[in-house]
């Protein structure tokens, strides 16, 4: 579904609705941009405030390829201390997906 954000289909706030998603804004350590995790049934996605807009999208964008992906319930990766794999995974998810959309507008 964030090829449909991306390309205007749904806006963000549909897609949090669709996908259950809480999403939250707090002042974390300015090295911290933003995660994910569930929260009993609930997913919750915390963006810092500090981060400009353009900065607060692309990390919404990366929280949201951790959902599609799947890392949120694929414990064993996370157990085995794949994390750098898991956030390259979502960077090049997000990246592959406007690289398409690129693709189709010329």
């Amino acid at each position: 579904m964030i090829r449909e954000l991306l390309d205007g289909s749904i806006n963000q706030n549909e897609y949090l609705s669709c996908n259950d998603i809480t999403l939250v804004y707090e002042k974390l350590p300015k090295r911290v941009y933003g995660f994910v995790f569930l929260h009993n049934e609930d997913t919750i996605v915390v963006i810092n405030d500090y981060l400009s807009n353009y900065k607060k999208k692309k990390t919404i964008l990366h929280e949201f390829a951790h959902i599609e992906l799947n890392h949120l319930y694929n414990k064993k990766r996370l157990l085995e201390f794949k994390i750098e794999s898991i956030e390259d995974e979502a960077d090049k998810y997000i990246s592959d997906i406007e690289s398409e959309m690129k693709e189709v507008i010329k």
